[in-house]
């Protein structure tokens, strides 16, 4: 007797559901042996509060300002600025010595002839305490003082005992004096600040300049202690985040690629490339959503639905705030976001041009409604088909 479709499609899909489960191959375990193994479970807590924004120009405007303005500022550090380099702990200096004539302290009478009355003191090292030693001066206090101050100090010691004395003095080596520039550069090194100051650009530039694109090198300002991290593009975007060095600053850079993730109708992963296109790096430091769009593939024509693209994020307060959002209710300073994009309208991809993407945005293209229907329809489809093929094979018997 032939048996009825509908009566073996009612046999077979509580069987392709459950019967299988022990014999299926899985890549781990489901979810009911998760939970059917658990000691305790606890209650799920509720589900994240969030803002959904539908981008406008009011909102991609504050959303860019707010971007434009990620990271800590250099210009705001203390210490940094023009001045005549000190001398410091471990300097080498050069003294020099005039007087207005021969038969001085320290130019005999029958120098006369020589073409002046100098003399050179042998080179010294600024000692631990600060100080060098010179005849007749004693022991001077250098570390901290001009090289200028430091020969006034000295010729005030020598006026009583030398004819009309000069002193020059001069740093032959800066030792102190000097910042260290390490990390992600292509000459990791240390070396002295220069007499009219050493901006960070040109420091980062003389340690050959960072091994990989300024947008992924985030540069580290190490000063005293406190610390200030910004990535190497806006430093060089913005004149004012090029500081001032200070004695004793390490400058560090640090490769950190910025990351967007995209999920739900683009493309398969390692559809693109051959690789799993669900993570992707920044390609530039200005990246707009409808670059990390294509760079994921764009929308999949035939499960997109191009009036929900959405883009996820924590937002500060005072950004929903600067648009009119109410958002007292929420305890914490950065808010979950979530951006919604319309790209079935032309001014949609205008917007998305325009939005500033940041590190570690994540993207999620909605799947259109007829897509779902498919979905939901396949296992049906499936169990009538096989259920068909079962009654044929009885019915041929």
């Amino acid at each position: 007797m032939p048996i009825s479709i509908h009566f073996a499609a009612l046999i077979l899909v509580p069987v392709m559901t459950t019967g299988c489960a022990g014999f299926i191959p899985m890549d781990a375990p489901n979810s009911a042996a998760v939970h059917e193994n658990a000691a305790i479970v606890t209650e799920p807590s509720a589900p994240l509060p969030y803002i959904l924004m539908p981008i406008n120009p009011a909102i991609l405007n504050a959303s860019n300002a707010i971007t434009n303005a990620t990271g800590m500022s250099f210009a705001s550090i203390p210490g940094g600025h023009y001045r005549e380099a000190p001398v410091s702990v471990g300097d080498i200096l050069t003294v020099t010595v005039f007087e207005a004539q021969a038969g001085g302290l320290f130019i005999p009478g029958e120098a006369g002839v020589r073409a002046g009355n100098f003399v050179d003191i042998p080179r010294q090292q600024v000692d631990q305490s600060g100080s060098i030693n010179i005849p007749y001066a004693g022991s001077i206090k250098v570390a901290g003082q001009t090289p200028r101050a430091v020969g006034n100090i000295i010729r005030e010691r020598l006026k009583e005992r030398a004819i009309d004395p000069q002193v020059v003095v001069a740093v032959a080596e800066q030792r102190g004096n000097q910042v260290s520039v390490l990390g992600e550069v292509n000459s990791p090194s240390r070396f002295p600040i220069d007499p009219g100051g050493l901006h960070l650009l040109a420091a980062i530039a003389r340690a050959g300049g960072p091994k990989f694109p300024d947008y992924e090198v985030t540069v580290t300002l190490k000063r005293r202690n406190r610390t200030y991290t910004q990535y190497v593009s806006s430093v060089v975007q913005r004149p004012s985040e090029d500081v001032l060095l200070s004695p004793g600053d390490v400058v560090f850079l640090t490769r950190v690629p910025r990351v967007f993730m995209a999920f739900g109708s683009t493309p398969t992963p390692g559809s693109i490339g051959g690789t799993n296109n669900r993570r992707f790096t920044f390609e530039n430091a200005e990246m707009s959503l409808a670059e990390a769009l294509a760079k994921a593939g764009g929308l999949d024509g035939s499960r997109a639905n191009s009036r929900s693209v959405f883009l996820y994020r924590f937002e500060p307060k005072r950004l929903l705030e600067s648009v009119g959002l109410d958002v007292a209710g929420f305890p914490t300073v950065q808010v979950p976001a979530v951006y919604k994009f319309d790209m079935s309208k032309p001014d949609g991809w205008f917007q998305a041009d325009s939005f500033r993407m940041r590190d570690h945005d994540v993207i999620s293209v909605a799947e259109s409604p007829s897509t779902e229907f498919i979905k939901l329809m396949n296992p049906l489809d499936a169990a009538t088909t096989n259920a068909a093929n079962i009654n044929a094979i009885v019915t041929s018997r």
